[in-house]
């Protein structure tokens, strides 16, 4: 099997290929890469000691896609992942990447016939909606209630079928619109599809900022000994999500590239669930017995802008379509990413610290 992953020197494009490599050596990964994100260099030669072919190129530019021959599978993990990405009045990177992009990595897929695996996020699902939810506050937590004013929520989570009236984060736009045109092209151009919702992904070797990858900076902030904050929602800390390791949602994407027919034309949501879910207050709690450090946390009861109180993956439907569900729980996840920044410390303290 032939397989280009987009976005492939990235977190999660990185860790697919490597582990695609590891369990099917003799299958060709290709991954494509524009490099902007910082610490995506660093993959490098994580790539090439595993037998992945990179290819440094940009999926605004169709015309990159031209040195990169057939493959069978196309994994679009490419994305600009921001959620405040253009919020600051400039988009169109955003717009470029997330969308456009998107269009051309469908194009070069069709041309192909190869199949097509879309990394899509839970924030397609529209802030407001979201924040009118029904809650209860815990001691140490927000925890969704069963009784929603709207369908698609319980206390398992928020399920495919959540309204999705309203504004979202432009970053959750251009990953909506995405879905939307990915949904075409597999009625009407037989391009087989699937769509997974990923909430929260985290793992060794992202390079966690305060917009995207959070699980990653908290625990490094705790390792280096800085300062962090609880912003918003009273400053308490409480406010939850779902976490997925990024060697779970390889199971789900290895099982999706191998029955693709199964789940063509399929939209599904894929996040660590109620079981593996953390508040700020209780991932702050392993931190410190994990690293063994205690350090300061300011509180700022103003909330941000495009923040939600919770989001936890209801994965009823994806469990019962393929099997697959998460099996990787926080504290492991808080040990394993605790563990790479000790053996990376070097390398990785210009970036995270």
């Amino acid at each position: 099997m032939k397989i280009l992953i987009t976005g492939g020197a990235g977190f999660v494009g990185s860790a697919l290929a490597i582990s695609l490599k590891t369990n099917y050596p003799d299958y060709q990964v290709y991954a494509l890469d524009n490099l902007k994100r910082r610490g995506s260099e660093l993959n490098l030669s994580r790539l090439k000691k595993h037998g992945v072919e990179f290819v440094h190129g940009d999926i605004r530019n169709k015309e990159d896609f031209d040195a990169i021959p057939a493959v069978d599978t196309v994994i679009e993990a490419s994305a600009e992942p921001s959620v405040l990405a253009g919020l600051d009045g400039t988009p169109d990177y955003l717009i470029n990447t997330n969308l456009v992009g998107t269009v051309n990595c469908l194009n070069y897929a069709l041309k192909h016939k190869a199949g097509f695996i879309f990394l899509s996020t839970s924030r397609v699902y529209p802030i407001k909606t979201i924040e009118t939810l029904n809650f209860i506050e815990e001691e140490t937590r927000f925890a969704l209630s069963d009784e929603q004013p709207v369908a698609g929520v319980s206390a398992k989570g928020i399920a495919e079928d959540f309204p999705l009236n309203g504004a979202r984060s432009l970053y959750g736009t251009t990953k909506l619109a995405s879905e939307l045109i990915i949904q075409e092209y597999n009625e009407f151009y037989n391009l087989k599809t699937v769509i997974n919702r990923c909430g929260v992904i985290t793992g060794p070797w992202q390079m966690g900022k305060v917009d995207q990858g959070v699980m990653v900076l908290w625990i490094a902030k705790h390792y280096f000994e800085q300062q962090l904050g609880y912003f918003g929602y009273g400053g308490t800390g409480k406010q939850i999500r779902d976490m997925l390791h990024v060697a779970d949602l390889y199971r789900l994407i290895d099982w999706q590239l191998h029955n693709l027919d199964q789940v063509n034309g399929e939209i599904l949501n894929a996040g660590g669930g109620l079981e593996s879910s953390a508040s700020l207050q209780e991932l702050t709690g392993i931190c410190q017995e994990v690293t063994g450090k205690t350090i300061p946390i300011k509180v700022v009861p103003e909330n941000r802008t495009a923040d939600i109180r919770l989001y936890v993956t209801d994965n009823s439907k994806v469990t019962a379509l393929t099997g697959w569900k998460p099996q990787i729980g926080i504290r492991q996840i808080v040990e394993e990413i605790t563990a790479w920044l000790a053996e990376n410390e070097k390398e990785l303290a210009p970036i995270l610290k």
